[in-house]
């Protein structure tokens, strides 16, 4: 049961922190989403909404927000902000 119980928490851990999935994650978007910060429907890690765009960091796009550098963002269901330009699922790749 122990080792069942610590397996868990790592696993929890892992999803937290984006070690356990393929695309980049940070642990402060995370935290941000644990906070009760609103966060714009169909991104992960969280992006939060607000009413002005957001371009990807690095990109051609004007802001004025900006994603954090190195993060790829999952996609689901409309695109508000454009970021997954080639339609596959991940933003600012």
């Amino acid at each position: 049961m122990r080792k069942t119980v610590t397996a868990i928490a790592l696993a929890v851990a892992l999803c937290i922190t984006g070690l356990g999935s393929t695309l980049s994650a940070s642990a402060t978007d995370e935290s941000a989403q644990a906070r009760g910060r609103n966060c714009t429907r169909g991104y992960r890690p969280c992006i939060a909404d607000r009413p002005s765009d957001v371009d990807c960091y690095g990109g051609s796009g004007n802001g004025p927000r900006y994603t954090r550098p190195g993060v790829v963002y999952r996609v689901r269901g409309a695109d508000r902000y454009g970021l997954d330009a080639d339609n596959d699922g991940r933003g600012c790749e």
